[in-house]
């Protein structure tokens, strides 16, 4: 089981923010963010009322090495709209490309599920939801389910965490999406989606299903006898001080499972660093750290997007593990680096994989040191012009 490990910080490094962010609404730089989080009792910076800002050497960062990450992204002109990268609890680098900016909410895809996923595990915990054995149709008494047949029946709910249903739902853009708009036009997204017809064993292949997370959703809301997305005021949102979201439903007052939740790139953080604390926000255990581990680990093989996958959460061999959403949408968490990263994107579907080569092959030997490292001037001056050159294509 993969080792996660989390330093707290035993002291806190000073010194002016080099991180340059871009306005909303405009294209020259933005002063530097005032240092909002302070340490508690436990050396963790939480950063429930804004994000503290460093600089990258003081959180053991190499700049070149970011500013190379910027210069590669700027020369191939990507369409990347935001790189956040936080480090011990702070911000090394924030950069934007107008009209994004830190307070502007960007549309995070499927990374969506793996907040569902969050808030079932707190229902779980809760005791709305008896555990992830229980058989899916049970958490939907009453509802008109076609095609129900021994496999339907033996269909649990980790088997919908783990893309594993047996369904034959084509409802990815593998399949360009056909049964996710077949769901949209029907009359009852849930019945439609608890529908579809078995064609294999569940838990015996990984087939990647956008309404299997849309019944997440309903699922939840039925749990809990509210909507998913107040849920997550109450659980989730609302101690992680994330109030800036939109989160469309569907005609059955459903919040979308799958995908079309909005939010800005601080908070998407917020929910990286939340997973990175194993479940911990302030002293409070918000998600079980069972939980964490059961999702953030490879439950399932999960072929070509990455190494496998855990509860609604996309797990590297490397030690990390990430909310990925279409068209670049990132949260990347590094456990062994105690870093997250977060990249919002309007990339096409060959260019998909760039955000996490720059994980790989940039910002993660970027992360030199857990101390430290010395002042580079020269480095930060690189950094700041490629900052910028970024903002400005």
């Amino acid at each position: 089981m993969r080792r996660r490990i989390h330093r707290q910080l035993s002291a806190l490094a000073v010194g002016l923010a080099l991180t340059l962010v871009l306005a909303a609404c405009g294209s020259s730089p933005a002063t530097t963010s005032t240092p909002v989080a302070v340490p508690t009792a436990d050396g963790v910076l939480w950063p429930t009322d804004g994000w503290h800002v460093s600089t990258p050497e003081s959180e053991g960062v190499d700049s070149d090495q970011l500013a190379s990450m910027f210069e590669r992204i700027a020369r191939a002109n990507y369409a990347i709209d935001n790189v956040t990268i936080i480090r011990h609890g702070s911000i090394v680098a924030d950069a934007y490309v107008p009209p994004y900016g830190p307070r502007k909410r960007h549309i995070v895809h499927s990374c969506t599920k793996s907040v569902v996923s969050t808030l079932i595990g707190i229902a779980i915990e809760e005791s709305l939801i008896s555990g992830v054995d229980v058989p899916l149709l049970a958490l939907f008494e009453g509802a008109a389910v076609d095609n129900v047949d021994e496999r339907k029946e033996a269909l649990t709910l980790e088997n919908t965490l783990t893309m594993a249903t047996g369904m034959d739902a084509k409802d990815s853009y593998l399949y360009r999406w056909r049964g996710l708009t077949a769901m949209r036009e029907s009359d009852d997204w849930t019945a439609h989606a608890l529908s579809n017809p078995m064609v294999a064993d569940p838990g015996t292949r990984f087939d990647y299903t956008n309404t299997g997370s849309y019944l997440l959703s309903s699922a939840l809301q039925k749990a809990t006898g509210t909507t998913t997305a107040d849920y997550a005021d109450q659980h989730l949102f609302g101690p992680l001080g994330i109030t800036n979201y939109d989160w469309p439903t569907s005609p059955e007052g459903v919040n979308i499972g799958w995908g079309e939740l909005w939010l800005t790139p601080h908070d998407m953080a917020k929910i990286g660093y939340l997973m990175l604390q194993d479940g911990k926000w302030e002293g409070t255990q918000l998600v079980p750290q069972q939980w964490v581990l059961a999702a953030t680990t490879q439950q399932i093989a999960a072929g070509t997007l990455s190494d496998g996958y855990g509860y609604q959460w996309w797990v590297d061999d490397d030690g990390y593990f990430m909310a990925l959403g279409y068209a670049g949408q990132y949260i990347v968490v590094l456990p062994d680096q105690d870093a997250v990263v977060v990249f919002t994107s309007a990339l096409p579907d060959e260019q998909f994989f760039v955000p996490r080569d720059l994980v790989d092959q940039l910002i993660i030997p970027a992360m030199e040191s857990d101390d430290p490292l010395p002042a580079n001037p020269e480095a930060a001056s690189r950094l700041a012009a490629a900052t910028e050159a970024f903002a400005q294509r």
